[in-house]
Formats: C-alpha cells, structure tokens, sequence
C-alpha cells in the first residue's frame, strides 16, 4: 500500500519533526515556527546530548557491558548445572524401579496439596534488555526535535548487533549502543568505528572469537582456522561497501589481521570475563598486505592501524553519505546531496557533527517531498510523544508493538540491520497493525481534548482536507485521535 505524497514544498516545521526527528509534542509546533533549522543545529551543540544520564536514578543500574556478560555467563552456567542435575534427577526413578520390590504399607494420612510454585523470575538477559530498552525508549520520548536519537537510531542500525544471536547479545545490545555508538555519535566516526569493532558485542556477534589465524600458535594446536565474519562485514557494510574495489583476498587478509581480536571468556584465562581482550597467541604473525597496502606484523595495532586507513579511505565517505542521504533524504537520494555529503566527510576527517549540520543545511533536504515512510521505530516514537508515553517504567507495550511491525529492537534479520527503503514497511498487513496500534494509543489517553486541535499541533498547515474531514467527522474523541496517528502526513517523513 503506497501512502501519497504531496508534490508542493513541505512545511518545513513538519520536516524538522518527521524528516529529521521524531515527531511533534503538542505545543513544540509554536516553539520551532520561527527557526526551523537553527532548533535542530541546537540540539547539535548541546553537550552528552546523546548519552544516557547515568547520574539519573532511574538509569543508575544500568550495568556497563563486562558486568552484563559476565551476568549472563554466570547464569547459562547455572542453567547448564540445573539441566545436569535435573537429567540425573529423573535417570534416579529408572534405577529404582529396576530394584526390588518393597513390601506394601499402610495408606498414609492424606496431606493437602503443596502449594503452587512461586513465578520464576526471569532470565537475567530479559532483566538487562528491558532495562536498557526503557532508558531507549525514555530518550526517544522526551527528546527535543529527536534529531540525535535519529541519528543514534541511524548509527546503531549501520553497526547492528542482534539479540536473537545469543543470550551474550541480548544482555549486552542496550550497553553497546551506550558505550559504542552514543558516545561517538557527534564525534569523529574513525573513533566510533574503533569503538564498535572492539567491542565485545560485536566481537562475539560476528564471531571473531571463532577466528584464529592458521600459523599463529593456537592454529597449529588447534587446527583451526580463520572466520572472515568481521572483516567481510567492516568492508561490505560499516565501510567501504559493496562494488567499492576490495576483493575477496583482502577480505582474507584482513581477517587474518583482526585475529586475536576477542572477548574474554567466563573462567577469564584471557582477561576480565565479558572484556574485550586481545590473545596474542590466536593472532596471525608476519606482515599483512591490505587494499594494496603492507601492514608490519605489530599484533593488535596492526589491525587497529588497517581500521584508521579503512575509516578514511576514498570508498568510505560516498557509501556513508550514500546511506545518510537515503535515511534523512530519500531512497534515491539526490546525487548531489551525496556528494556533498561526501565531500564533508573527506575534508573533515569524518566529522559526524559537521556531516549532521550539513544535513540540516541541505535544500534538498527541505524541498523534497515527505515520501518515506516511517520505520516502525519513528513511528511508535512519533505516537508516543503526540499521544503520551503509555505506562510508566514498563517497555512492555511499545516493545511488543515493535515486535509486531517488523521491526523487534536490537534484532535485525542480519548484520545489515534493518531496512531503510519505504516500501519495506507499507505492506497491507503492516498498515493493518499500524491502525490496531493507533487504536490502542488513542484508547490510553485519558484527556485528549479537541482532536482537530491536536491535528493542529502536531500536523499543523500539512494536514489535508480529506485528512481533517476524517478527523472531524470522528464518531468519537478516541477515534478522531486514532485516525490522526494514521493519517499519511502523520506516517510520512
């Protein structure tokens, strides 16, 4: 199901919210009128501006990801204990039975039936994710414009992890977008790739832990070999990308470079337990020739140099600003827009605030029609901050509706993350649960007031007039406001 888009010029408070952020509360529409842009240049200056506030109380438990690993280490070994005793548990029964058989006793007194077993507490990963998944939602719902939790949201999505890898993932997804991606997020994005591909995280999702080079010590004992996962997905997708050049014996080489590369395991032979370590005796010795370029054998700085050269290299700048241009622009972005994009990021040594403020510079970004449709992410954001955040402290329902939509948090179908091509979310069916989704939002609120004024607030002058008939004929207040959550210029951006 295709959404409309209007061919006149869009009202450019509407682009701040739905092209650059995440929607409008009521009352921001009055605050942003005067200066569209400089609003969203603002939140560019403000300092930690993407960073969890760990000083915050309720974010103050938030554990970092060693001590996340490490708690879910410790309870998957619990959990194998468990299964080992509950195996020879039930193999007693069977011995007995092969036994003798006893001589028979009196009845005894019946007794009343136990008690019902306490409820289980959950696994310590779904304590750790709904955690980290409230402090993400938190953020989202109560920024400003929202243009750095798009851009965090974009970030985080180009250097995906997935929680449907492993337990180690699931406990640690929240932690390595807060230790990975925000901190970097406005800074230089050499910086920020170093910080992912070292990350345990990331390390443990592509497997890096799995790759030991073939002549290095723990090869020949061991007669294992290489595992090209990183290396092939640093080329293909964090960096260089698909058709940049490289071929498939610089993806070898370069996985030979990242050996070592690991996460120190539970009984901590290599180090701390959950931290990312390097092992020495997994890595590959001697010199490493790379795009063309000889790297001297100097354990983990040898890789820690390719990946400088790889963040700066001539591929690099065009495929990231190629992917920032489809984000925030279009699915066929402008060329123009790409190149200047790109040029930024080469002149400015990938400057990530300089490449957003050029972003908000772009007349393209403010002259092409809002035809992209929201991803499911935007779109709960964009309900939650027009209609009101829904229960207080508890994911439960904003994390089900993402479930719902395609699109579960911290779980893409691949480490090419999720889609950002607007046909990916307009099927007849995901429209069929974006209305059930409003339907439910609308029944939350307890005041809605006048929806034709909130139509006014959130959409504003956009609003068309088939839109506004819809609204105002509404049989109910609930209604109206659900038919304004799925109108088209609410969904597009």
């Amino acid at each position: 199901m295709d959404i409309p888009a209007s061919n006149s010029p869009p009202d450019p408070v509407l682009v701040a919210f739905n092209r650059f952020g995440l929607g409008a509360r009521p009352g921001d529409r009055d605050r942003v009128a005067h200066d569209p842009r400089g609003y969203l240049k603002a939140e560019l200056r403000q300092p930690d501006i993407a960073l969890i506030p760990l000083d915050d109380p309720a974010y103050a438990s938030l554990p970092g990801s060693t001590p996340a690993i490490q708690a879910s280490m410790a309870a998957n070994f619990q959990r194998k204990l468990d299964r080992e005793h509950m195996a020879a548990a039930t193999a007693q029964p069977a011995m007995a039975s092969t036994q003798a058989t006893p001589e028979p006793v009196a009845p005894a007194q019946p007794v009343p039936p136990p008690a019902p077993p306490a409820k289980p507490a959950p696994p310590i990963e779904a304590t750790l994710f709904r955690a980290e998944a409230q402090a993400r939602l938190d953020k989202a719902f109560g920024a400003e414009a929202g243009f750095v939790e798009r851009l965090v949201y974009f970030w985080s999505n180009h250097f995906c992890v997935s929680v449907a890898k492993d337990n180690i993932v699931r406990a640690s997804a929240g932690a390595f977008e807060r230790e990975a991606i925000r901190p970097f997020v406005l800074g230089r994005f050499a910086d920020m790739l170093m910080a992912v591909e070292r990350h345990p995280a990331m390390l443990f999702y592509l497997d890096n832990q799995q790759s030991i080079g073939p002549d290095s010590r723990a090869g020949k004992n061991r007669r294992r070999g290489l595992n090209e996962n990183l290396a092939r997905e640093i080329m293909e997708l964090h960096t260089l990308g698909v058709g940049s050049g490289y071929t498939q014996a610089d993806v070898t080489s370069f996985a030979r470079i990242l050996t070592g590369w690991t996460m120190a395991g539970r009984k901590g032979q290599l180090g701390e337990p959950g931290s990312s370590v390097f092992n020495a005796n997994a890595h590959e010795p001697g010199d490493a020739v790379l795009l063309g370029k000889t790297y001297p054998a100097g354990g983990m700085g040898q890789a820690e140099a390719a990946l400088n050269d790889i963040a700066r290299h001539p591929a690099t700048a065009p495929h990231i600003a190629t992917e920032l241009a489809r984000h925030f622009i279009a699915d066929d972005p402008p060329p123009a827009a790409v190149a200047r994009l790109a040029k930024v990021f080469a002149k400015s040594d990938g400057n990530l605030r300089a490449l957003a403020a050029t972003l908000i510079d772009m007349p393209e970004a403010w002259s092409a029609p809002l035809a992209k449709m929201r991803s499911p992410f935007d779109y709960i954001a964009a309900i939650r901050r027009a209609a009101g955040p829904g229960p207080a402290n508890d994911p439960g329902q904003s994390l089900n509706w993402l479930n719902a939509l395609g699109e579960p948090l911290w779980q893409p179908p691949g480490p090419n993350g999720f889609s950002d091509q607007a046909d990916s979310w307009t099927s007849a069916e995901g429209m069929k649960i974006r209305l059930d989704i409003a339907w439910q939002a609308a029944r939350q609120v307890k005041d809605i007031g006048n929806p034709n004024d909130m139509l006014d607030a959130v959409i504003g002058p956009s609003a068309s007039p088939e839109t506004r008939q819809a609204v105002a004929r509404a049989e109910s207040k609930q209604q109206g406001l659900a038919l304004l959550l799925m109108a088209p210029e609410f969904q597009r951006r």
